[in-house]
């Protein structure tokens, strides 16, 4: 055995022999920043969380969907204190998100998930910022045909 005969696998039916040809030659890839500038971006995911203090925080996933960076993402939290709670309120706005009470958020950040917006990102030393400019009227580019359009097969 390879020294570690206490480990079990979780699912011993994994076979991952197939792939032993290729793993000698596959390329890492590079985990650089993006770099700064302004990006046309979709939002992949927003969730609410806790930040490393125990404030709420939205979690953004935006995915680049244009220019030299197109599949790449950027990452921005939006941490909830008091004194941050203005520029919250600008960001949700800039999205197209309007809410009666800022207590309904969580059950209606799923209406941000697609939404496309011009964003800046902006380094200044260790820290990174991304500023929502506006939102974009961009028709969804579609990974397949949707419902009611006749395949060509």
């Amino acid at each position: 055995m390879n020294g570690h005969d206490s480990f079990e696998p979780s699912n011993s039916q994994v076979d991952l022999t197939s792939f032993d040809d290729e793993f000698e030659s596959a390329e890492t890839p590079s985990y650089e920043e993006v770099p700064d500038g302004k990006y046309q971006v979709k939002i992949q995911t927003a969730k609410l969380e806790s930040s490393q203090k125990g404030d709420p925080m939205i979690k953004f996933d935006l995915e680049i969907i244009s220019g030299s960076q197109a599949g790449r993402h950027i990452f921005k939290n939006s941490v909830i204190t008091q004194a941050s709670l203005g520029y919250v309120k600008a960001d949700l706005k800039t999205l197209g998100l309007e809410l009666a009470k800022f207590s309904e958020l969580s059950g209606r950040l799923e209406e941000l998930l697609d939404v496309t917006l011009e964003i800046t990102k902006r380094t200044r030393g260790d820290y990174t910022n991304v500023y929502f400019n506006r939102r974009l009227n961009i028709a969804r580019a579609s990974s397949g045909p949707t419902e009611g359009e006749n395949l060509p097969f």
